[in-house]
């Protein structure tokens, strides 16, 4: 059994930047404080391996944040479909074809985005890059606090399994 918080993200290799800000802190001060989503989803998914449903229901709502920007109804419809298998609406089965059918919209995305961004990047003029990264840097920093709010939401400490800590 671990002693401490510290212990258990060394022993599952946290990555440098979320050991160093936990590493001195109790579950609780980490879920309170914690500035991003994704940390707290990993560490959540190494506490809780059989919390499925209340980790779908949290990862749908932090993917639902930016649902603006898929562009694929497949993708809105597995975001949908995970958050209905979170709340008890929908099974497994259907999750699992959503989550297959979003894969596949990806790939397809994926490929016809790295055309149109290898004519684009010739086009593209430093400023506008330069803007562009400034703009994503902050709308990141957003979205991070944004899902660690979802994730404090819809994992409370009350459901984590603190017997490993």
């Amino acid at each position: 059994m671990e002693k401490t918080l510290k212990e258990f993200l060394k022993k599952h290799k946290a990555c440098k930047d979320g050991f160093d800000f936990a590493k001195d802190l109790t579950l609780e001060q980490f879920l309170s404080t914690c500035h991003r989503g994704d940390w707290i989803l990993w560490l959540f998914v190494r506490m809780n391996p059989n919390s499925l449903r209340e980790l779908t229901l949290a990862k749908g709502h932090c993917a639902n944040t930016v649902r603006e920007l898929m562009k694929d109804e497949r993708n809105t419809k597995a975001v949908d479909v995970a958050i209905a298998f979170g709340e008890e609406k929908a099974t497994r089965e259907e999750l699992d074809a959503a989550a297959a059918a979003a894969d596949y919209a990806a790939a397809y995305a994926a490929a016809a985005y790295a055309a149109d961004y290898a004519v684009a990047a010739y086009a593209a003029a430093d400023y506008a890059a330069d803007t562009a990264v400034a703009a994503y840097a902050v709308a990141k920093k957003q979205n991070q606090k944004q899902t660690a709010d979802i994730c404090r939401k819809y994992l409370p400490i009350e459901i984590w399994d603190q017997n490993l800590i």
